[in-house]
């Protein structure tokens, strides 16, 4: 009985001994696979796409290459950005606020308003982890090439510093140049989405498999002016309004370029171990009716795109502005599905550069990694998502939203919606719930305390 006692234990430390073995021998070659697995990051930015105008949301537009990769990826199903562009693609770019850097609206004009160079921007992290970084398309960080991409860690760049160009003479509405290549203004024949489709297909073709890449993909579509070319615009023709069809025909035009790049990516053997995020700038514009722009060639466009069942436009802070459509895809580590956990455009910054495995964050990001909800399990994000643009500023705690509208010489609004329950923001809760609102305004006037002092001037807080 003694004997057979003491074979059985001596088989189970035998036991044990091995199973912490092997678990020591996975968790190493966890991490050798997290060293081998390093990603490659490829974000592609829509200008002005709307809720309403994917077939992955049910839109009329047809969207197959999108529609396919949010089948395999995951859809996010409330991903927040900006009001406009500049404050959009300023803060995915450094993890922060774009309020904090004086950037509340679009940079435009002649303006010499420019992202900071003071603060570290996600590709000049990325090239302290030796990976290569380029940028496709639109910039809007700044109107002239010594404020280009390049000055914030984009080693290769190409398209145009403005927020709209005509697409063929590549020209800004008031004539300026603003088509560009490294830096240097150039001239060049083609389509605009077609002419980023292409160099982005380049950019992945060059790339050898041992280095490590982050391409960001910013096309010009669905923004005005629309210049869609015939066989674009046939798709389409059931669509009698000419405004909405040219768009239907910008968005199906980009969203066939999105799909040369992804075969590109496929043939290259990159498509395994390449994040790829999409999303759209801001919600949809809902007409364009200009005077002087481009000599009055192109437009008015009475009907553009659709953020149903989201309340409003681009420049407000309602949910069909600032509440966009978002996909993520990474086919070894992401399941397909839908989250809707509550995720910010900041956020990006910091959560990539946990996936390029570097726990070097810089001090400025104030976005956190949301690994954990990038999942179809719902979870409640650590902090509050602050949105600042040029008409109003809000804050979001789900499942609530406060928007705060400032005015020169009347008083200050409030509205505040419970936005699980209300999507479209038709209920405004502010008479029923003043215990919420003051809850929420301690947070607003905390992020609202942290802008710089040059935005504030003018409006009574």
């Amino acid at each position: 009985m003694i004997k057979t006692s003491y074979s059985f234990n001596y088989f189970l430390s035998v036991i044990v001994v091995l199973l912490l073995m092997s678990a020591c021998k996975k968790e190493q070659q966890k991490e050798v696979d997290s060293e081998v697995t390093k990603p490659n990051f490829l974000v592609i930015i829509a200008d002005d796409a709307g809720w309403n105008d994917f077939s992955f949301h049910g839109s009329e537009i047809k969207t197959p290459v999108l529609d396919s990769l949010a089948k395999q990826g995951l859809i996010l199903d409330r991903f927040y950005t900006y009001p406009t562009c500049s404050p959009a693609r300023a803060s995915f770019l450094t993890g922060r606020p774009a309020s904090r850097m004086g950037i509340v609206a679009p940079i435009s004009g002649k303006s010499k308003l420019k992202l900071p160079d003071s603060i570290k921007t996600f590709p000049q992290a990325l090239n302290d982890l030796n990976y290569k970084t380029a940028l496709m398309g639109k910039w809007h960080l700044g109107l002239q090439p010594e404020n280009g991409p390049e000055v914030y860690g984009f080693n290769y760049s190409y398209g145009f510093l403005h927020g709209q160009l005509d697409q063929y003479a590549h020209t800004y509405k008031n004539g300026d140049s603003t088509w560009y290549k490294n830096g240097k203004f150039i001239s060049e024949e083609g389509h605009v989405t077609d002419l980023l489709t292409n160099g982005a297909i380049e950019y992945i073709k060059e790339q050898d498999s041992t280095d490590s890449f982050y391409l960001q993909i910013a096309y010009s579509a669905p923004h005005i002016p629309l210049q869609e070319p015939d066989f674009w615009l046939e798709q389409y023709s059931p669509i009698k309004d000419s405004s909405r069809q040219a768009y239907a025909a910008a968005m199906a035009h980009m969203d066939y370029g999105i799909g040369e790049i992804f075969k590109t990516l496929k043939n290259q053997k990159l498509d395994k171990n390449t994040v790829v995020l999409f999303f759209s700038d801001n919600g949809a514009q809902e007409k364009w009716v200009p005077t002087t722009q481009y000599d009055g060639k192109y437009g008015p466009n009475y009907n553009l795109g659709s953020n149903l069942p989201l309340r409003d436009f681009k420049t407000s802070n309602y949910e069909g502005a600032i509440r966009v459509p978002a996909i993520i895809s990474w086919p070894q580590y992401l399941e397909a599905g839908t989250s809707k956990n509550y995720l910010s455009v900041i956020d990006f910054m910091p959560t990539f550069l946990k996936w390029a495995n570097t726990e070097n964050i810089p001090n400025s990001v104030e976005g956190q990694n949301v690994s954990d909800l990038l999942s179809s399990e719902n979870k409640n994000r650590n902090s509050p998502i602050y949105i600042r643009g040029h008409l109003q500023e809000s804050v979001i705690v789900k499942p609530f939203k406060l928007i705060r509208t400032r005015h020169l010489n009347s008083k200050t609004e409030f509205e505040l919606y419970n936005i699980e329950e209300d999507p479209s923001e038709e209920k405004n809760l502010t008479e029923k719930n003043q215990e919420e609102i003051a809850k929420l305004l301690v947070l607003l006037k905390k992020e609202f305390a942290k802008d710089i002092d040059k935005v504030n001037v003018g409006l009574k807080d």
